[in-house]
């Protein structure tokens, strides 16, 4: 569409970035709204809303105005989206299993990014561009009339699993099990002011600020280091999101063993899956400059990312420890951390790759993937530091 227009490099950056505005502007009124209305109830509305904005998407380049605020109402629709879900699972899913039920739902984007890379570029050459836009929209639908498919054959209960595995499950209050009252006032002051809560966000920014960096400039390292066009590499280039969707898996499988095989705390079980993701992480990002060959370079991304995902059955998980019944709210304090981490990340990125003398010179790369690198350190340090595994917010403190 851009191509055909003849849009500049500039507008198309500002049509791909206005979808991050939207999302970053959307995700604490996002958990304030899952906490006051149901998690059930605003993933219902993401996906009505930015299933039909993506319908009523402009098919051609014509209208950038039109195009631009398209974007940002999808970017602000999928922002309700992450916080509804850790709503949702905070309430129904026991504190034993959440580890392996958050990785599971939040890995289903890497594994739908994988899908996208195969079959959409067919799509796309058989009936134009602006058919992703129309098949992304009525996929959200269909997904939206299954949910609430589902819900009816639930007969909506309401959430009936103790926010904890042990203690008082409500204090007066916030949700009783087997009711759907409103939680009372949110702790706002003590919640911004926690350093159990900022370790969550501090690492929910270094990961998207690796995340972020390496998808966005994955094509020019294959292309300026490694003298590769990832777009003629099949299947392979799908590897990276395969491999982040196992190893999302197998972060939140080995968080939940620690803590349910092995008798480890819960702040201890997070904080070995942490530690490990972000350290392995750290150590494939500084190889990647020095990586030989295609081959090379494939291993070390993949290895990077996967590595990421690992992580995420620590950090993504600790804010139903410590604030299950604002957990939508936690998520979406730390998730504005993270996207936000993407777009200084990007091009910050940027900056040291032209300061080094291009995109060609390695020292620019060496630069780059060190700042990210140095961030997994730092915040799995703060993690290790202040992460905590007891309810915190919401009920009486009770230790797990």
């Amino acid at each position: 569409m851009a191509k055909t227009a003849g849009l500049s490099e500039s507008v198309k950056g500002t049509v791909l970035s206005a979808f991050y505005w939207g999302y970053a502007l959307s995700q604490i009124p996002g958990g304030m709204a899952a906490q006051r209305y149901g998690g059930d109830v605003m993933l219902s509305l993401s996906f009505a809303l930015w299933a039909t904005a993506s319908l009523l998407t402009p098919g051609t380049a014509e209208s950038v105005r039109a195009i631009i605020l398209a974007r940002v109402c999808v970017g602000v629709a999928q922002g309700f989206l992450i916080p509804a879900v850790h709503t949702v699972l905070s309430a129904w899913v026991p504190p034993t299993e959440r580890a392996r039920a958050v990785s599971l739902t939040t890995s289903g984007m890497y594994l739908g990014s994988a899908l996208a890379m195969q079959a959409l570029p067919a799509v796309a050459a058989a009936f134009g561009p602006a058919s992703l836009l129309r098949l992304s929209g009525a996929l959200g639908l269909a997904w939206l009339l299954s949910w609430r498919a589902s819900l009816a054959t639930l007969g909506r209960r309401p959430p009936s699993i103790p926010v904890s595995s042990s203690g008082p499950a409500d204090d007066g209050k916030g949700f009783a099990p087997g009711s759907r009252g409103r939680p009372g006032a949110t702790p706002w002051r003590a919640m911004l002011r926690s350093p159990a809560v900022w370790a969550i966000v501090a690492n929910n920014f270094t990961f998207h600020y690796a995340f972020y960096v390496l998808m966005n400039w994955i094509p020019t390292y294959f292309d300026k280091v490694l003298g590769a066009d990832l777009s003629t590499m099949g299947a392979a280039k799908t590897l990276p999101y395969l491999t982040m969707f196992a190893a999302s898996n197998a972060g939140g499988w080995a968080g939940d063993w620690l803590i349910n095989t092995r008798r480890a705390g819960v702040a201890a079980g997070r904080k070995a899956v942490n530690t490990a993701g972000f350290w392995a992480a750290a150590a494939a990002l500084l190889l990647m400059p020095g990586a030989r060959g295609v081959a090379g370079g494939v291993a070390v991304t993949t290895l990077a990312l996967g590595t990421c995902g690992f992580a995420r059955g620590g950090f993504s998980v600790n804010h139903m420890d410590i604030a299950p019944k604002f957990a939508g709210i936690v998520m979406g304090i730390s998730n504005t951390a993270g996207t936000l981490a993407g777009v200084i990340g990007v091009a910050a990125t940027g900056v040291l790759l032209e300061g080094a003398g291009g995109a060609g010179v390695l020292a620019g790369w060496y630069a780059a993937l060190a700042v990210a690198a140095s961030l997994c350190l730092a915040g799995s340090l703060i993690f290790l530091w202040h992460a905590r595994g007891e309810r915190l917010f919401g009920g009486d403190a009770t230790r797990l």
